[in-house]
């Protein structure tokens, strides 16, 4: 699971204007990061200028899904992520960005297409890597399946102890009868030779 690209899009009029955007390319050659950055821009454009004003959707592309969700206020968040991860997650921080964008740039300070700076974006980049970390429903479910899963061990190891126990029961059955027994035919063979 990765986040490649999270941006800000005035998709207002065709050609759509990245106003704002951070980039994770390192997994990429030095040679091939600025082709990819370029197509991340592009389609993250593309998918902007399509999305209408109030929707959310969600654009496969290759091995990438793009995540978009559009403003009445005339822009657009992108992220762009693998395939694997959560669209849930990717939803939530782009309603996150949007907000904090939209309080801190007032509409006369994009109108005009100006790039704008939001230094969050390099920190939201890093820390939704981890979907699980970012969200507490996601974090939450893992601790869960980790639970269940000690919880089904441990009444593994339960059952195992008394089927041990239910052995050991049967074998000391086994053993009183047969002390009983060696007892009932002691006790014959000392009553034919009393000493007298």
């Amino acid at each position: 699971m990765k986040l490649h690209y999270i941006g800000i899009i005035k998709n207002e009029q065709k050609p759509g204007v990245e106003l704002v955007a951070e980039k994770e390319l390192s997994a990429y050659s030095r040679f091939t990061k600025n082709n990819y950055g370029e197509f991340m821009t592009m389609f993250a454009k593309t998918v902007a200028e399509r999305t209408r004003p109030g929707q959310r959707q969600d654009v496969e592309e290759q091995d990438y899904t793009f995540h978009a969700y559009a403003r009445s206020e005339g822009v657009c968040g992108i992220i762009i992520s693998d395939h694997q991860y959560p669209g849930l997650v990717a939803h939530q921080l782009l309603s996150k960005v949007m907000d904090e964008f939209l309080s801190a740039h007032p509409r006369s300070a994009w109108a005009q297409g100006q790039t704008q700076t939001m230094p969050e974006l390099k920190e939201y980049l890093t820390k939704y890597q981890d979907p699980h970390q970012a969200d507490s429903i996601m974090k939450i479910q893992r601790e869960l399946d980790e639970t269940k899963i000690v919880l089904h061990k441990t009444i593994e190891s339960v059952l195992q102890r008394g089927e041990k126990i239910d052995d050991l029961v049967s074998k000391s059955d086994g053993l009183s009868q047969q002390s009983k027994m060696f007892y009932t035919q002691a006790k014959k063979q000392n009553s034919c030779c009393v000493l007298m």
